[in-house]
């Protein structure tokens, strides 16, 4: 999801939030008329960012519905490249949680302990989990979350953006992801009406023959319950399909992928057929796009490179690194303005796409994403050398196991060697012997 339209959706579920909050403190005698959404000066809203961001925090701007998001994906794209976050920026995400293992999208005043009034949601608790597990030196906070997060799953086995909303692909794809960082059994995580995760996915699935985004996934059915094809859904449910977390490499690609329809629908075979569509809509133009924003004059598709980004990352995880080849290629030429502009999540998107794709981060396009981004928060806790490339490991491992066979070989050698030496020594030995006698 790009950082504009995230906090866009983050506004729109605090403010739901909020609202379903006054409904249960009013009498139902009152309810005679929809209650209204809270506004941001009510009590239990968001507050707006303080003068200065605390110590630790990554990034500029507003924070109110993005802080923990964008901590997480930048100390997770942090630890892809072999950078350890600051003390600081550690201390600070683990401030923002929440005694039952939730996370908001901000707390500001982290001195007073969580509420009824505090809004949490999944996506940030995903997120911070995924990156507690990336760390290992938090297991506590890490497990928190996942207990958290599996308190609150639906009973259609997915996730919706806060606990008890209704499903949706990428908040499921997210939550799949931090239960599998975390070393949670994904597939038999069921809720209490038995549905796994994996399968609440299914249910965004559009069949191939759709006349609209066969194959593709919707992010929740609309108000007539037919589902629509959205990009950004379609990548989440891809990556949480096969069950992979935000930050994956990718593996030896294959066959392009095509679109089946089966009865049953597995999840993997759902995932593959919304590779399918993404392959069709990037081919297009080499990228994704988004719809111009309310009201704005240019009613022209824009370029969409937060989502370009996910795709690129969910289809070299799946095995379409090939088809994902151009859309990278893309990302490099095309993104530095982007990710200048929007900051720590999206510098964190660029470098997650350059891990999975073995593409150089530190030479992107002219760029230096890992500079970039460690520029955005507090200086690193240390950055190590530059990390392997696919390729370069492969090398390395056939190095090793060439050398591994050839000492195996002049071992023998030796072997052999040392045993006719000492053959040869004891013969000697005897017939002196022999000759003193």
């Amino acid at each position: 999801m790009t950082t504009v339209r995230r906090h866009v959706a983050r506004g729109a579920a605090a403010l739901a939030a909020a609202a379903a909050l006054c409904v249960t403190a009013v009498p139902s005698t009152a309810l005679a008329t929809p209650a209204s959404p809270a506004s941001p000066a009510d009590e239990g809203a968001p507050a707006g960012p303080p003068a200065a961001l605390p110590a630790g925090m990554y990034g500029t701007t507003d924070p109110t519905y993005d802080g923990v998001w964008r901590q997480s994906l930048a100390m997770l794209a942090q630890r892809a490249v072999n950078v350890m976050p600051a003390d600081s920026a550690v201390a600070w995400l683990l401030g923002q949680q929440c005694d039952s293992g939730a996370f908001p999208a901000y707390r500001p005043d982290t001195t007073k302990p969580c509420d009824a009034t505090t809004v949490v949601d999944t996506n940030s608790t995903a997120a911070a989990v995924q990156i507690l597990a990336a760390l290992t030196t938090h297991p506590d906070a890490m497990n928190n979350g996942i207990s958290w997060l599996t308190s609150v799953q639906n009973k259609d086995g997915g996730w919706g953006y806060s606990a008890g909303a209704p499903s949706d692909a990428n908040s499921t794809g997210l939550a799949i992801g931090a239960l599998a960082a975390g070393g949670a059994p994904v597939g038999t995580r069921l809720s209490t009406e038995g549905r796994s995760p994996y399968q609440a996915l299914s249910t965004f699935a559009i069949p191939c023959d759709a006349k609209e985004g066969g194959g593709a996934f919707a992010y929740q059915p609309d108000k007539s319950g037919k589902l629509l094809p959205n990009a950004d859904a379609t990548a989440a449910g891809l990556l949480g399909g096969i069950g992979k977390r935000m930050v994956t490499t990718g593996v030896e690609p294959g066959p392009g992928p095509v679109c089946q329809d089966l009865h049953p629908l597995t999840p993997e075979r759902a995932a593959r057929n919304g590779a399918s569509y993404l392959v069709k809509a990037l081919a297009k133009t080499g990228h994704l796009d988004q719809p111009p924003m309310p009201g704005a004059a240019d009613s022209a598709p824009l370029p969409d490179h937060g989502n370009t980004a996910d795709a690129v990352v969910a289809l070299t995880t799946a095995g379409y690194g090939k088809q994902a080849a151009a859309p990278m290629k893309w990302l490099e030429k095309n993104s530095a303005a982007w990710a200048k502009e929007n900051g720590p999540a999206a510098y964190a998107q660029l470098i997650f796409a350059a891990h999975t794709t073995s593409t150089d981060p530190r030479k992107f396009g002219g760029t230096d994403l890992v500079k970039a981004l460690n520029a955005t928060g507090p200086a690193p806790k240390w950055i190590g050398p530059k990390p392997l490339t696919t390729a370069e490991q492969q090398k390395v491992l056939a190095e090793q196991k060439a050398e591994k066979h050839s000492m195996s070989g002049n071992l023998w050698t030796m072997g052999i060697g040392a045993f006719a030496a000492l053959v040869i020594c004891a013969v000697f030995v005897v017939r002196a012997k022999r000759r003193r006698a």
